[in-house]
């Protein structure tokens, strides 16, 4: 026997916010509302073999680099067009120490949360 993933949870101060960004990103829907948390993933719904993710309200601040990030890859588009189009998302660059010669980009989200953007696996090897 084993265990899925089946959902990621981030604390965040926005899940508004954060939910209509990840959407956009992962091309998600909203899942469900419960007492300020959100929870998005794929239309499918629940149960499927993509986790959702769940964004619970937190007043903390965030103060380190993610010890846990998503890395994402474009399906449909290259890596720079992809960028583009996360840049305008609300993305940022982010510096986690990375070299200048890496292959991926890291990036954050609004809330500062670190995520890479990898090259697309099917069309550039």
């Amino acid at each position: 026997m084993s265990c899925r993933l089946s959902e990621l949870v981030l604390n965040c101060h926005d899940p508004e916010t954060l939910s209509r960004f990840w959407c956009e990103v992962l091309g998600y829907v909203v899942l469900d509302r419960d007492g300020g948390a959100i929870e998005i993933g794929p239309a499918s719904g629940f149960g499927g073999a993509v986790p959702t993710i769940m964004f619970i309200p937190v007043s903390d601040e965030k103060h380190e680099p993610l010890r846990l990030h998503f890395d994402v890859n474009p399906v449909d588009r290259d890596q720079d067009a992809e960028l583009e189009r996360l840049l305008s998302l609300g993305a940022r660059p982010a510096d986690v120490g990375q070299s200048p010669d890496d292959s991926w980009h890291v990036l954050a989200d609004p809330e500062g949360n670190e995520f890479c953007l990898l090259k697309n696996q099917l069309r550039e090897i």
